[in-house]
């Protein structure tokens, strides 16, 4: 099952190469997919109606062990093949429905071929979780399947409205699935039927789950998004709102209906929607006009049949509900496809406008009369043998549910209902095939494979009448999971004289005069709903819809009010109340611990007072050196508590961060702002001081919770063992937590990327290497070549000495880093930061073209670079067969008085950490640096003593 279902995603990918192949063609090959894997269903849903019931499991995400489980029950196997019999018959009949040219058509049928697949998903699904993941998949495209022409606006707002009102289901059902998981003990959805929960948070949960499926399924108050997604194209409505995304709500109900339909507000709810879903669809349809429509409102009217019967949870009710199941989505769907062939043979659907169809299309006028006759009830349809069956269990409702008179109101409602749909088949079938006296349409010759797939349809509607036999078993196999009740069900053409044979000829009869009187009967409608001032449910949605939308830009209004402190007061104020309430209740056992020596006060101190004196400092570059010290004191507490590999990143972090703002605050006016120190600022400072005391407590707090030894002790063997070194920080950033590291470098990347878009002024690579070029051809530059371009009173020959001297020292200092790193303090991210501050050190003493001088090379190839051969180490090992960035060791004999090279391939990812780094050192420098000075340069804010634009 798992390999169907991925099937139609690999499909899906394929289709839009195919269509631009095969163009329409390639709607054949994709139904081969859904069609094989009907093919293979049929055999596997036998042995399913038998009793051998086919599971399959993944584990998925083991840590929180979730797990991808299937199952093919009697229910699944028959939702399966509806869903993969009518997805190949829709997938077909695309090839003759669109027009030659349409732009859309790849995008549609990659969309439509990974709906098929995901509903499979769902319908086949033994998880709550992955019914969920598989239930928001077709939300989102069917979104895009309703929304295929975004140029209309029509489609725009019913794709919206259809994704808004089923993903508000969606989400109030994932709450009832959590908390249904919960009670459960489990998220297999077998196990839960098995052995159900009981009790206030079950009945809560699944309340909530019904939301879900009432949504889906188009049940009031939600039924207005299903007429408003008919903007779809018809293969759309054939398939998604004839026999599989509204089927999802039906399947739900009928899944949880056996061992949930005894719970407080079940019966209710679901009778009552279904009901009165189905009496108000029957009403709209015998007012529409447009064939499509007509049949999107009977569409809405059905689905409250099927879910009413559905829900009763009765053996009788269970077996009718999936027998109306498969007839609807067998005529449903091939009275859509219908329309199609009407409308692209007429340019019409309007039925005002059709007349004498069934002349010019007679076998379209065939097959549309027998999914008619299905759709109203008429012998020998299997609409007529599933709506007896459901008749006959209605009788018996009140005996086998308790439901007293309620049972005799809900049998009232369900003759009703039906009474309208014979009312609204009938005038389908004459509005669209009768003869009028208007001006018939120019009826254009449709080819044969057009309507190949409604003719099948319609066929099977009839051929599934006199299949009763063979289908009773099957369905029973299904059914037989409920209580039984007063009668064993059957499906069959003939039961003798019974009262539900009455009942249906009284449906027929009253259909029919009903649609003889339509003019009356919507004369009627409208006067009734103008007294009583019903409001539509799509213009109460749209009311909410606008109201929230008032209410998010009041609220805007009030709160957003482009204060950058008070967005960040709020934000530090929240940080400081809700986690304080509960610091306040557990300080009393926090322990504290005092300095242990003189060395760690001295430190803190010294970090104290700077931190003072930052706050207190007016001047701009002042403030950046004491901020610098806090940073330095930092780093000395981590020496005296024995951690040089962190105390060496915090020194050369710290000295970056110095340097970095130097640079950003040369262009800033040297002074702070001198303004009073008002109750403004007082409150600032007050809600500073909150956070840094509450932060502080937090620390303090979380460092008293441990309760469990810390697993970083358990380090030290497997550093050595499996990771290859002594240094257990490195091993755990390159080895033990290497996708985190991974995940950093990465946020890097993106980081570096982001600085240079930001901040603009990235430096013009073309001149600066043209530049560094002509630098090289002059030896007589001095020490630094880039020199040459900065003014001589700005130049210190001591200090391009010393960065002549200092740089390749460094740079051979980074690279012994990064490959002693693994034994040693130090590491690929240590090693970067070395040759990152060698590379400002060239910056500083020559300029930007010294700098593009010691680094002739755009930073995007070596951020690049480093993330490829990082993301290389990991891959490699996988391809071979280890696990992910699987490390492994090679002790290398040199034949040099017996010394090894001792090579872990960790050292590999190491060296993408250096190159990232040193990109990102690069991006910095020339966008906060270069990029600066040549802004200064072209607005000629600095010259040489010869009048050249010079390094500012």
């Amino acid at each position: 099952m798992i390999a169907i279902v991925a099937l139609h995603f690999v499909a899906a990918a394929l289709a839009p190469l195919l269509v631009r192949l095969l163009e329409r063609r390639a709607f054949l090959i994709l139904a081969l997919v859904p069609l094989g894997s009907f093919l293979w269903l049929l055999g596997q849903a036998q042995r399913a109606f038998d009793g051998d019931v086919r599971t399959e499991q993944v584990r998925w995400i083991p840590t929180i062990d979730l797990q991808i489980d299937l199952a093919l029950t009697p229910l699944n196997a028959v939702m399966a093949l509806i869903v993969t019999g009518v997805g190949a018959l829709v997938l077909a009949y695309c090839r003759w429905y669109f027009r030659e040219g349409d732009r859309e058509l790849w995008r549609f049928s990659a969309v439509l071929t990974a709906f098929a697949g995901s509903m499979l998903g769902l319908v086949v699904s033994d998880n709550l979780y992955v019914l969920f993941i598989f239930w928001e998949l077709t939300t989102i495209l069917s979104f895009l399947l309703i929304g295929h022409n975004p140029e209309r606006k029509a489609n725009r707002r019913a794709a919206m409205n259809a994704l808004i009102v089923t993903t508000f289901g969606g989400l109030v059902m994932l709450v009832g699935l959590f908390v249904l998981g919960h009670e459960a003990g489990t998220a297999r959805i077998s196990d839960i039927l098995a052995n159900p929960p009981s009790g206030t948070a079950t009945t809560i949960a699944v309340l909530l789950i019904l939301v879900g499926a009432i949504s889906k399924s188009a049940l009031v108050p939600f039924h207005f998004w299903l007429p408003g997604a008919m903007a779809a194209p018809t293969p759309v409505s054939a398939y998604l709102h004839a026999a599989a995304m509204v089927k999802a709500g039906v399947f739900l109900v009928a899944l949880l209906a056996p061992a949930f339909s005894d719970i407080p507000g079940w019966r209710p709810l679901l009778l009552g929607t279904g009901l009165l879903t189905m009496i108000i669809g029957g009403l709209r349809a015998l007012r529409q006009y447009d064939i499509k429509l007509l049949l999107a409102y009977g569409t809405v009217s059905q689905l409250g049949f099927l879910i009413a019967v559905v829900g009763v949870g009765t053996r009788a009710t269970a077996f009718a509900g999936l027998a109306l199941v498969l007839g609807h989505a067998l005529f449903k769907s091939a009275l859509f496809l219908i329309v199609g062939v009407i409308d692209r043979a007429t340019g019409t659907r309007d039925l005002r406008e059709l007349t004498g169809l069934y002349r010019s299309l007679p076998v379209t006028f065939v097959a549309a009369a027998l999914a008619a006759g299905s759709m109203a009830g008429l012998p020998p349809m299997l609409g007529f043998t599933a709506k007896e069956s459901a008749l006959a269990a209605f009788l018996d409702l009140g005996a086998d549910t308790n439901l007293g008179v309620w049972g005799d109101i809900a049998l009232v409602g369900l003759v009703v209902g039906s009474t309208l749909t014979v009312a609204y088949t009938a005038r389908f079938v004459w509005g669209a095939f009768g003869v009028r006296n208007v001006e018939p349409p120019t009826v254009t010759k449709q080819r044969r494979g057009f309507i190949l797939a409604p003719v099948l349809l319609a066929g099977l509607s009839l051929v599934g009448g006199f299949a009763g036999a063979f289908l009773t078993p099957r369905l029973m196999a299904y059914a037989a999971q409920s209580p039984s009740g007063a009668h064993e069900p059957t499906l069959a053409l003939w039961h003798g004289f019974t009262p539900a044979l009455g009942l249906s000829a009284v449906i027929i009869v009253v259909g029919l005069l009903l649609w003889i009187a339509r003019r009356a009967v919507a004369s009627t409608q409208k006067r009734v709903h103008e007294a009583l001032h019903l409001p539509e449910a799509e213009l109460v949605y749209h009311d909410i819809i606008r109201g929230v939308d008032r209410l998010s830009i009041e609220v805007t209004g009030r709160t957003q009010r482009g204060s950058l402190p008070i967005y960040v007061g709020i934000i530090l104020l929240v940080l400081v109340i809700i986690p304080g309430l509960a610091l306040v209740q557990v300080w009393d056992a926090v322990r504290l611990r005092g300095p242990d020596n003189l060395l760690q006060v001295a430190i803190v101190s010294v970090v104290v007072l700077a931190a003072i004196m930052t706050v207190r400092s007016r001047r701009r570059l002042r403030a950046v050196l004491l901020l610098g010290v806090t940073g330095y004191g930092t780093a000395l507490l981590f020496v005296a508590h024995g951690a040089p590999d962190l105390a060496l990143t915090q020194v050369l972090v710290e000295t970056f961060s110095v340097v970095t703002f130097v640079l950003v605050m040369r262009r800033l006016p040297p002074f702070f702002s001198d303004r009073p120190f008002t109750t403004a600022r007082r409150i600032r400072v007050a809600v500073g001081c909150l956070v840094g005391l509450a932060v502080g407590g937090y620390a303090l707090v979380a460092a008293n919770a441990r309760t469990a030894r810390p697993v970083g002790r358990d380090f030290a063997g497997p550093a050595y063992e499996y990771g290859g070194g002594n240094n257990i920080v490195n091993v755990t950033l390159v080895d033990i937590r290497v996708w985190d590291t991974f995940g950093e470098i990465s946020v890097l990347v993106v980081a570096a990327t982001g600085v240079a878009s930001l901040i603009f002024l990235l430096t013009d690579r073309a001149t600066s290497h043209r530049e560094a070029r002509r630098l090289r051809a002059d030896s007589d530059q001095g020490w630094l070549r880039g020199a040459g371009l900065i003014a001589d009173r700005r130049r210190s020959v001591v200090f391009e000495i010393v960065t002549r001297v200092v740089f390749p020292v460094l740079m051979m200092f980074s690279i012994y880093l990064t490959f002693a790193g693994h034994n040693l303090p130090g590491g690929g991210f240590a090693g970067g930061l070395i040759a990152g501050l060698a590379l400002m050190v060239r910056y500083l003493a020559g300029g930007r073209a010294e700098l593009d001088s010691a680094a002739p090379i755009d930073a995007g190839v070596v951020l690049g670079s480093g993330l490829v051969i990082a993301a290389l180490s990991g891959a490699v090992p996988a391809l071979l067969g280890y696990n992910a960035f699987q490390s492994g060791i090679f002790d290398i004999p040199t034949g040099l008085f017996g010394y090894e090279v001792h090579l872990v391939t960790s050292l590999f990812f190491d060296i993408g950490v250096y190159l990232v780094v040193i990109g990102l050192s690069l991006d910095v420098l020339r966008s906060l640096g270069g990029g600066i000075d040549k802004h200064g340069e072209e607005s000629g804010e600095v010259e040489t003593d010869s009048g050249e634009v010079a390094i500012a």
